[in-house]
């Protein structure tokens, strides 16, 4: 067995590991259940990568996430390493032949998302793997307690039962003690070793401003040569915003779930290639993107609670070089957290309607077998059943967390194609339709397995093949649907609702209201201390955040905007003659304030206001103040 450093150099061509990532290696080949906490930038997967490659068989990994999935899988093909995943999207028969690779190929390691664990066709092949290792990502959402439950991650103990002789790694970047504590018993490890990196980062400055001008605020704050990512809450105001930083010169691509993929992919690569500097998202962007050089993430709207605020800004600063995380609110944030629990926790009638209608938009009658996938379009879905987007989204996930269904992302699905008629059939349309039969004759030629089930087929490349025009070849799809030769599913893209268990009468529902009481009081508890973060004006930001992952530092960090506002003790009188040192020439405020600290802006504000009372200062036509020379 190769050790792991070689491993790393040889696929990596790194020469050292980063902090705590040879220990949890080492620990997981000498097959010891482990749990890794490793904040954002971390280095988590390859702690499961090399394992996977150092012994026979293959790693098993769980992920919620279908983006973070082909990222990783995509990257690890570039480093000449098999690798393949499963997930809601994915058609029958892909998943089948993924599966058969996984006990005949060189494949090592199977990204699965968790629901897939459950169905008939994945656990008629589970008992044939030769699994080295089952990782478990973002395992804080196998726990109740934990910001981000999904009651399928549950069944991953199940796993155990079948390999109860496979180590077992699970890995996140924010849990509590609570959290960590359940983890291991919802995963039911045994004996897990523990390695927790302090969720310290000395080289990010972290930053809360009061503004009742936040695009002002950004294009102040953003160095339009620096890498930067802006969050921001929902995609309107993401598109809003990118708007106003292009208009001010300001290169700048927008990400968010609602663009079409073409889009988000360029906009992505366009900013991981330095192209563009700023990116304006949604916040699951960032998630499993490896760019270490970003300099700023601006918040642009206050998070919900501490994890988001943690996991997203550590997403600056990878390279370890000094970064900014700033956070921008005003009363309307804090007006909006205080109202959340509202929102997020409906009453029991509200939860059934819901149920009811999710029922009736996708068609499911009583009694439904369970355990399938449908195309689920929330804002149809709230247009057609007259429901605000907000409330219905938050019961949604409430009775995701009961169990009853899994909502994935938005995932892709080409266009698939399968014959229908026979041979005979379509031998005869060459003679009456020419135009129709070319098309038929270059399908079969291009895909083998057309005649037999659904086929996943690109348009693009069938239309150059035959030298058509892809408007008029999708026009004849069309036409030979209509003739019942063949059954043509357009490219399509959306969520998933997969549905676990058989449909009942709404008013037979039953739902844990214990549960849901308990998770709307840590709602309350969350977003108490977002809050109190946001308001705070003499705790140190780090000692915060520390206290609240359960850690205990000892001193100040120095550098966030409480710590750097305590450390300024600058006397008044040398501050008046170095501003007035800085205006010997004309100049603009903006440029005058980029001179100082942003804790004593305020001051010199005051400053400047007070010398220009005094007529020391002048305010000119062109925007500039400049010494008042008589």
């Amino acid at each position: 067995m190769s050790k792991p450093v070689e491993i790393l150099n040889q696929y990596w061509r790194y020469k050292n590991f980063r902090p705590l990532q040879e220990d949890i290696i080492e620990t997981v080949l000498a097959n010891k259940d482990t749990l890794a906490l490793l904040p954002t930038g971390g280095g988590k997967s390859l702690c499961y990568q090399i394992p996977a490659l150092a012994k026979d068989g293959f790693c098993l990994v769980i992920s919620p996430l279908i983006a973070l999935m082909q990222d990783q899988v995509e990257r690890l093909k570039a480093h000449d390493i098999q690798a393949a995943y499963i997930h809601a999207g994915m058609h029958y028969n892909d998943v089948k032949r993924t599966l058969e690779n996984m006990l005949y190929g060189p494949i090592k390691l199977l990204y699965v998302s968790p629901e897939r664990l459950q169905t008939d066709l994945f656990l008629e092949y589970l008992p044939e793997f030769n699994l080295n290792l089952i990782a478990v990502d973002e395992a804080h959402c196998i726990s109740q307690w934990g910001h981000d439950f999904r009651p399928d991650y549950l069944k991953v103990a199940e796993l155990r039962k079948v390999f109860p002789k496979v180590p077992v790694l699970a890995l996140t970047a924010t849990a509590t003690k609570e959290v960590q504590d359940d983890i291991a018993k919802q995963l039911q490890l045994n004996k897990p070793l523990v390695f927790k990196q302090s969720f310290k980062r000395d080289n990010i400055f972290y930053e809360i401003k009061y503004s009742e001008n936040k695009t002002g605020d950004t294009l102040q704050r953003l160095n339009p040569k620096d890498c930067s990512i802006v969050y921001c809450r929902s995609r309107k105001q993401t598109e809003s915003l990118g708007r106003s930083l292009v208009h001010n010169n300001l290169d700048t691509a927008v990400y968010h779930a609602g663009l079409d993929k073409d889009r988000r992919k360029t906009a992505q690569q366009a900013w991981m290639n330095d192209e563009t500097p700023t990116i304006i998202a949604t916040t699951a962007f960032g998630m499993g993107i490896d760019k270490p050089n970003v300099r700023m993430v601006l918040h642009y709207d206050a998070t919900e609670h501490l994890e988001a605020y943690y996991q997203e800004s550590g997403r600056a600063g990878r390279d370890g070089k000094p970064s900014n995380a700033l956070l921008l609110y005003n009363a309307s944030d804090i007006k909006r957290l205080e109202e959340s629990t509202a929102i997020k926790f409906p009453p029991e009638a509200y939860l059934k309607q819901v149920y009811q209608s999710v029922a009736e938009y996708l068609q499911i009658p009583i009694g439904n077998e369970p355990n399938q996938y449908y195309a689920f379009d929330l804002a149809d879905f709230c247009k057609k059943f007259k429901l605000e987007a907000m409330p219905a989204s938050s019961a949604l996930k409430l009775l995701e967390q009961e169990g009853l269904w899994t909502i994935s992302e938005a995932v892709f699905h080409p266009a698939t194609i399968q014959f229908i008629a026979d041979r005979h059939i379509l031998d005869n349309i060459s003679n009456t339709y020419p135009g129709l039969a070319f098309v038929t004759t270059g399908l079969l030629r291009l895909y083998g397995t057309i005649f037999h089930y659904p086929t996943h087929v690109k348009l693009s490349n069938v239309a150059r093949h035959l030298k058509l025009e892809q408007a008029d070849l999708e026009r004849m799809l069309l036409r030979l649907q209509e003739m019942e030769i063949l059954e043509y599913n357009k490219p399509s893209e959306g969520p998933q609702l997969f549905f676990y268990s058989r449909r009942v009468d709404s008013h037979h529902l039953i739902l844990d209201l214990k549960r849901i009481d308990t998770l709307r009081k840590q709602h309350i508890a969350r977003t108490g201390a977002m809050i109190n973060f946001l308001l705070n004006e003499n705790e140190c930001r780090e000692k915060i955040l520390l206290h609240y992952f359960g850690e205990a530092p000892e001193k100040d960090c120095g550098h966030c905007d409480i710590c750097r506002k305590k450390n300024t003790k600058t006397n008044t009188k040398e501050l008046r003659s170095n501003v007035l040192s800085n205006i010997c020439n004309a100049i603009t405020i903006k440029q005058l304030l980029t001179q100082y600290p942003d804790t004593i802006h305020e001051q010199v504000l005051s400053l400047v206001r007070n010398l220009a009372d005094e007529g020391i200062l002048v305010y000119n036509s062109n925007g500039t103040i400049s010494n008042n020379k008589k």
